[in-house]
């Protein structure tokens, strides 16, 4: 049985691969902390002269669920390290790149790339490279074949480090990719946080999600919903935005999905509620975001207008215990950043859950081609400082 079902079922499905995926991740979290720290020296020689200069620019990029990554993690590094994080797609570098990249500071420019292949994360990295006058690189990926891993082997001003084998997911959607690159990150900038040790809790805690899912998920699809709602405040909206890419990749589009953070959703996305919608609201551990995050659930809840609002939560609480929720299976008292390896996990449950449900093959929910595991169909235009083209 892999994440409820026999192999044999999974196979006919097409949906081997995926459930693997989803389901190695606490595992795979394990090595992937193992191996930056065997690379600790390395990290320090290339990083600690950069985390020095306090006009260091960092940018975490990425395409589609790479970029989700840094959207996620950019708010929690800005708080913890005071230092100047942002996100910015490699899809918006590439079509923009003199207004992403007008302010020539010295910059580190953190790719997260499963393949490594993709003509955007490329072509960001060569953009990067050629309009800034000191551009360095550290490239998270899962493919030691990949264009962007290469390319660093070259180039005294990079650094990549490779996940776990296991991490180059065969399947469409992105899975344990996205939470070890993610992981790889929070440890090589926060090691005493993020290390074997001190991270034994989280992975403990996935191995209990994933089986605490199995029982608890499949009753969101209770009547099966037409859309569904992710809210997340501050690192959790990129993990919000990312749960809902999930549930529209692997449904194939069939589920209609978005996604908020609980302030932002009153200001007209609100309007997309009505009797047949799913809303999952992540509740933060941070004491002054939770507030807000307790009103917008308590105000859905007394609205009545969704067909079923869950709160997903660390810490109990009477607000969020008065309606549907789910509590972690053991309390993790982690901050978001934490709590963002949780949440994913339920997500990508929910997502492959749902795909089945409906028919649609999880290891590749498209057949047609529309849309492929390595984005197809870009082209990539040289850029000229002076007059753009």
């Amino acid at each position: 049985m892999i994440l409820g079902y026999p192999e044999e079922t999974l196979r006919s499905a097409n949906g081997l691969a995926t459930a693997r995926e989803i389901r190695q991740q606490p595992a795979a979290w394990r090595e992937t902390l193992t191996m930056v720290e065997e690379c600790r020296a390395i990290i320090e020689r290339f990083l600690l002269p950069l985390l020095s200069r306090s006009n260091l620019r960092v940018i975490l990029t990425g395409a589609g669920t790479s970029a989700f990554a840094g959207r996620a993690l950019a708010p929690y590094l800005c708080g913890r390290l005071n230092g100047r994080f942002e996100a910015i797609a490699t899809t918006d570098i590439v079509t923009n790149p003199d207004v992403y990249l007008a302010q020539d500071y010295p910059t580190l420019l953190i790719s997260f790339a499963r393949s490594g292949n993709s003509p955007e994360s490329v072509a960001a990295v060569e953009l990067a490279s050629q309009l800034l006058s000191e551009c360095h690189h550290l490239v998270l990926t899962c493919n030691g074949e990949g264009e962007l891993y290469r390319r660093c082997q070259k180039d005294v001003r990079s650094l990549a480090l490779l996940m776990p084998p296991q991490t180059h997911d065969r399947s469409f959607a992105m899975t344990s990719s996205l939470t070890s690159m993610m992981l790889s990150c929070l440890a090589v900038f926060l090691p005493r946080q993020f290390n074997p040790a001190a991270s034994q809790p989280l992975i403990a805690l996935g191995e209990a999600i994933l089986l605490q899912a199995e029982l608890s998920v499949p009753e969101w699809n209770q009547p099966l919903p037409e859309r569904v709602i992710y809210l997340g405040s501050g690192s959790l909206q990129g993990v919000a935005q990312e749960a809902a890419l999930k549930l529209l990749e692997l449904t194939s589009g069939q589920l209609m999905a978005m996604y908020d953070s609980p302030t932002g959703f009153r200001h007209g996305p609100k309007s997309a509620i009505n009797g047949q919608t799913l809303i999952v609201l992540m509740i933060s551990n941070d004491p002054y975001t939770r507030q807000y995050d307790l009103d917008l659930l308590t105000e859905l809840r007394q609205d009545g207008h969704a067909a079923r609002v869950v709160a997903l939560a660390d810490r109990p609480d009477p607000l969020i215990a008065a309606g549907e929720h789910i509590y972690l299976p053991t309390p993790l008292n982690g901050d978001d950043a934490e709590l963002a390896f949780c949440y994913l996990l339920y997500a990508q449950y929910y997502a492959f859950h749902t795909a089945l449900a409906l028919g649609i093959t999880p290891d590749n929910p498209c057949p047609s081609g529309r849309v492929n595991r390595v984005v197809q169909g870009v082209n990539i235009y040289p850029f000229n400082q002076q007059g753009g083209v």
